[in-house]
């Protein structure tokens, strides 16, 4: 069975940025070139339907880092304090994940009247750049039926990929992502993932923007039916001092877990 799957070598988020067209809310350094397009690779998707039915795609880029561009060694090219950075972003809204050595570094946006820089900066994406698309491609992959295809898939070295189905509060999921990390056993017919980051919803709380209920995670099952996450969340490491670090266990009953690989 052949399923069209996001060609992640091939689909990028493309924001661009004009600090006189249009000033940046996002920042931190204006010592930087005023027009900039970046392009970040798709990490992993999730589609997510609402109670009214609804359906939104949001991207997770990959990592990078907080840097300023297109200027010289005199003034360097990443910014410090340094922090790690991932978009997450669809047509509607986004959210910005950020994570220094610490939680409230205090690093402030430009201007410093916008106040400090957050580790998770929710925005309406319109209103964060000047303009943005996604591009994106697809590419055929086989659905792999079982364990023994699934060993297979790993040993003849083909790239393999996954989807999680579930639905909690009050919505609908579909994860899709790279299996980057993929345990397998002839000797116990079985297969074990370990991969991420994929998306994570939290909507147990309640949220201005669907953007807001997402956090970073790893996905690990060894089953069709189960899943289990570890989310990145602010930990404590010393009294009043967190940082963001995988942490929190939570774990999904009732989905479905589904693997293909591609050639």
């Amino acid at each position: 069975m052949k399923v069209k799957l996001l060609d992640y070598e091939r689909s990028f988020i493309v924001f661009e940025s004009h600090f006189v067209k249009f000033p940046p809310k996002t920042v931190s350094d204006l010592r930087q070139q005023a027009h900039n397009r970046a392009r970040i690779k798709i990490d992993s998707l999730c589609r997510i339907t609402d109670a009214k039915g609804v359906t939104r795609e949001y991207y997770l880029g990959e990592s990078c880092k907080t840097e300023r561009v297109g200027v010289g060694k005199d003034v360097g090219l990443f910014t410090q304090p340094n922090a790690d950075f991932r978009p997450v972003m669809s047509t509607e809204d986004s959210i910005f994940i950020k994570s220094w050595d610490k939680n409230d570094k205090g690093v402030m946006l430009q201007p410093p009247s916008l106040g400090p820089q957050t580790e998770r900066q929710s925005v309406i994406t319109k209103d964060a750049f000047w303009k943005y698309c996604f591009v994106i491609k697809h590419r055929e992959a086989d659905l792999l039926e079982d364990a023994p295809a699934i060993i297979k898939a790993s040993d003849d070295g083909r790239p393999v990929f996954a989807r999680t189905e579930f639905e909690k509060d009050g919505y609908k999921i579909l994860l899709e992502y790279p299996v980057k990390t993929l345990n397998v056993s002839e000797e116990h017919t079985a297969f074990q993932t370990d991969t991420g980051p994929v998306l994570f919803p939290d909507f147990s709380k309640p949220v201005t923007r669907t953007a807001q209920g997402f956090y970073l995670a790893f996905i690990a099952y060894n089953k069709s039916d189960w899943a289990e996450f570890i989310v990145n969340r602010p930990t404590p490491i010393a009294p009043g001092v967190s940082v963001n670090h995988y942490s929190e266990n939570a774990w999904i009953d009732k989905c479905k877990n589904t693997l293909y690989a591609i050639d």
